[in-house]
């Protein structure tokens, strides 16, 4: 697909691999939407790749309908939809002194990470599915986010784990559901990315995770995700697949 005179949407593109893929898409003459909770970096990177900015909260539904709404009207076909939006929570499944897990927090992260990624799919879908067909049919083409801890998860990483085990489930029976209206839809499940989520962890623990990178021993860097966005955009011939890219890594129990 020609991603110049495309419109896109990208969830959670205010930052990070999100914001990495809207400058990607915005640089190949994408009509970007950047539909995100941060008003301030939004509107500040919008304005600087000449763009939109939706606030939106991807696990409210009128929230999304929204932003998809706004990305329909840029007067460019919408024919891209990448989710990067997610958060992380630690915690065991009983913590040392039995406790159990909280729901709350379990419940949260799949809210954002899993139904937000499918309220972001199933409408930025509704919409492309309307847009005139290009070549073989094709309307458009929805990238989604998992992670290597769909594979790998780690300890005290269940409910992220199984959030972005819920994505990676997604992907073959969503592009089977969308290929009769010509939309592809692929997932990608980066490893240890240098991006704010990661920055949360203590700078030791940063350091030391790049150890198990097979190679290059180094975290991933935002662009290189925002690279393979632009890659499986281009490609008509990749559908339902899960792309790793995590040079190597397998990550250990802990």
């Amino acid at each position: 697909m020609d991603i110049n005179g495309a419109g896109a949407i990208i969830s959670g593109g205010a930052s990070g691999l999100g914001e990495a893929t809207s400058r990607t898409l915005a640089a190949a003459g994408a009509k970007v939407t950047i539909a995100d909770l941060n008003a301030d970096k939004g509107k500040a990177l919008a304005d600087e790749i000449g763009g939109q900015f939706v606030q939106t909260d991807v696990s409210d539904e009128a929230s999304v309908a929204a932003a998809v709404d706004a990305a329909a009207a840029t007067g460019v076909p919408l024919r891209i939809a990448v989710s990067c939006a997610g958060i992380g929570w630690a915690s065991r499944v009983i913590g040392r002194d039995g406790s159990p897990h909280a729901l709350g927090p379990f419940q949260k992260v799949l809210e954002v990470n899993l139904i937000g990624t499918f309220n972001m799919m199933r409408l930025a879908a509704s919409a492309i599915s309307t847009t005139e067909p290009m070549a073989d049919g094709e309307r458009g083409v929805i990238v989604n986010t998992a992670s290597v801890a769909a594979f790998d998860g780690q300890i005290g990483q269940l409910a992220y784990s199984a959030s972005k085990g819920g994505v990676v489930g997604m992907t073959l029976p969503a592009a089977r559901d969308l290929a009769p209206v010509g939309i592809r839809v692929c997932t990608i499940a980066p490893g240890l990315f240098d991006t704010p989520l990661l920055g949360l962890l203590p700078p030791d623990q940063r350091g030391a995770l790049a150890k198990d990178v097979v190679f290059p021993k180094r975290l991933g860097n935002a662009v290189e995700y925002g690279h393979l966005v632009r890659t499986i955009v281009e490609n008509g011939y990749f559908n339902a697949e899960v792309f790793r890219l995590d040079g190597g890594l397998r990550m250990p129990p802990k």
